[in-house]
């Protein structure tokens, strides 16, 4: 959905020539502040807490659609397969402790279908571990925000810091590389194509290296693709990426979420982060 500016002001009848003040951009022309999205994503996790506590929450559609989207979405819907199988669901109560950071584009360097943010915040993993967490939100204009994907943090791992402009908004990422490193994802893990044929590589110690020969051998369904790609430039000049990869909407199977970084100059991958939902 594009953003629609408001009906033209009336025209002046003085004979007199009138200086037309700019008009004041609205609070969803301006954006999210910094504190607005720390906020937003409290508020989020406090509806996601409630909804874990109804009965079969993940059969209601509309409680998946208030909550998630895209990769995150898949999520919801793959915990009806949990049920299917007698498995306990994989979604749990966050709890986070300190402030979330919150990386956040320029206003008009959003997305024209609404306004994102990557935030950092920690909390126990599905295995009862504290660990930061990486998670992107977004809104269409107008609607509340929701999750679109999420996954910790390696142990040993940080996230990078993001290179700011003046006002303290994260720089845009390289969308090429974005969209070659998300593919060369997709076709190792499909077994496609020749790696590298991106023109970028998996580092040899990367999570999918080593998850791959045992996920492979049990019931793995094909990515059909991925959602969209968050990111920012980082201080020393690389790229951050964030994105799930999902199955073809008629058959949901799992959903692999991946933070990566590329340095400055460099064709390797290498993951931050990442998290294999299924």
């Amino acid at each position: 959905m594009a953003a629609r500016r408001g009906d033209a002001p009336s025209p002046v009848t003085s004979p007199r020539p009138a200086v037309s003040a700019a008009p004041t951009p609205s609070a969803a022309e301006m954006g999210p502040t910094i504190p607005q999205a720390r906020q937003a994503m409290r508020e989020w996790v406090g509806k996601y807490n409630a909804t874990l506590r109804k009965r079969k929450w993940w059969n209601q559609n509309d409680r998946l659609d208030a909550l998630f989207v895209e990769a995150a979405l898949h999520e919801g819907v793959i915990e009806r397969n949990h049920e299917i199988f007698g498995s306990k669901p994989g979604h749990k109560p966050i709890k986070m402790t300190g402030t979330p950071t919150i990386y956040l584009p320029r206003p008009e360097r959003q997305r024209p279908i609404g306004e994102w943010f990557i935030a950092q915040a920690t909390y126990k993993d599905t295995e009862g571990h504290a660990r930061p967490h990486v998670l992107a939100f977004v809104r269409p204009h107008g609607q509340p925000f929701r999750l679109a994907v999420a996954t910790p943090i390696h142990w040993g791992r940080r996230m990078p810091k993001p290179r700011l402009d003046a006002d303290g908004y994260v720089t845009d990422m390289d969308a090429l590389a974005a969209g070659a490193v998300a593919h060369e994802y997709q076709n190792f893990w499909n077994n496609e194509k020749k790696e590298g044929a991106s023109g970028y590589r998996l580092a040899k110690d990367s999570y999918s290296r080593k998850a791959f020969p045992a996920v492979n051998k049990g019931a793995y369904v094909a990515f059909d693709g991925h959602g969209s790609i968050f990111g920012f430039r980082t201080a020393d000049g690389g790229s951050f990426f964030l994105f799930g990869m999902v199955n073809n909407p008629k058959h949901v199977n799992q959903v692999l979420s991946e933070a990566l970084l590329v340095p400055q100059g460099s064709r390797t991958i290498q993951e931050l982060g990442a998290d294999w939902f299924s």
